[in-house]
């Protein structure tokens, strides 16, 4: 059959539709649960026993990661799912964040140099701390796993002599610790919890005032049967008081996400690096292969001191970074 040149030949092109390919809806909600989990956990401080106790030092990390499970739900167009995990990350971010920004407004009051080192049974480099305590000129060094040769060795640097004041309750063990002051100090063993490494406490004369009151804090960690201890000195240590200002530092084995240490801080103090937005520079373990990446070292301080600076210092000998807060006390 013959098609002239003004034949008009028409028809329809069926073009086959492109499948988009979603991520299945159980894979996505194997991805958002565990952070929605874990959000729940840490908002409410359900966190009981060793492990889960241990693990939630890592929530600013999850915080991070739980944005990727959120980007997979809103890719994949999973309704539901989107919305739990846009809820976990706001949960997670809401109380990780403000560690990094800070709030401290800088105010008026007597100067107050603290710097806490906890040194791994008196290894760390005694030059090194000298080195820091010359720089940062400390009013207070607190130090934990202190030796009675670590003392003779600070002391054969010149520490003796810059800090003639001390309260010491040094072990050749983790246990001990001291204090080191430039200024009178008075013992006061009644602040110390029941359980837990060696804790000297001391009323310090600070010039200007009032004297304060200084606990060294090291508690023992969260791991199998001692975490039960480790809770229990928590609860025990002593809560701020109207009378006299009081800070508390050292090794606290545990972590602003820690509900036991949120605690602490309702009863009176706020923790000094959060108030200047270095809440999340980490301070164990330090001087190994993997770099440091919890934070468990603190200063906390009375509601009415104010935080100036905070600085984290690493320290060779030792797998903790030593923590420097400057204060201003009313």
């Amino acid at each position: 059959m013959e098609i002239s040149a003004d034949s008009t030949v028409g028809g329809t092109i069926v073009v086959a539709a492109r499948s988009r390919r979603r991520l299945p809806t159980t894979l996505t909600w194997l991805a958002v649960t565990p952070f929605a989990a874990w959000a729940v956990v840490r908002v409410a401080g359900l966190e009981r026993g060793s492990l889960p106790t241990q693990l939630m030092t890592a929530t600013p990390y999850v915080a991070a990661g739980s944005l990727l499970p959120l980007l997979v739900a809103a890719v994949g167009r999973r309704r539901a799912a989107t919305a739990v995990a846009l809820i976990a990350t706001t949960a997670l971010g809401v109380s990780v964040l403000p560690r990094a920004l800070g709030t401290a407004d800088a105010t008026a009051g007597r100067p107050m140099r603290v710097l806490t080192l906890n040194m791994l049974f008196g290894k760390a480099d005694p030059q090194a701390v000298m080195n820091l305590v010359h720089r940062l000129d400390p009013d207070v060094l607190n130090t934990q796993e202190l030796t009675p040769g670590a003392v003779e060795e600070l002391d054969a640097l010149g520490l003796k002599t810059l800090m003639p004041n001390r309260v010491l309750q040094a072990e050749w063990s983790a246990t001990g610790s001291g204090l080191f002051s430039k200024y009178p100090m008075e013992a006061m063993p009644e602040l110390a919890p029941s359980v837990g490494h060696n804790m000297p406490a001391a009323r310090i004369s600070l010039p200007g005032g009032e004297p304060i009151e200084f606990l060294d804090v090291h508690l023992f960690p969260p791991l199998g049967r001692q975490a039960a201890d480790w809770s229990q000195a928590l609860g025990e240590l002593p809560a701020a008081s109207t009378d006299v200002v009081r800070v508390l530092a050292g090794d606290f084995n545990a972590s602003l996400d820690h509900a036991s240490m949120r605690g602490v801080l309702s009863r009176g103090y706020k923790d000094a690096a959060d108030e200047v937005g270095a809440g999340l520079i980490p301070t164990w373990p330090a001087n190994k292969r993997v770099p440091p990446i919890i934070t468990i070292d603190h200063v906390l301080v009375d509601r009415r001191v104010a935080v100036r600076e905070v600085s984290v210092h690493t320290v060779p000998g030792t797998d903790h970074r030593a923590v420097f807060a400057e204060l201003a006390v009313p």
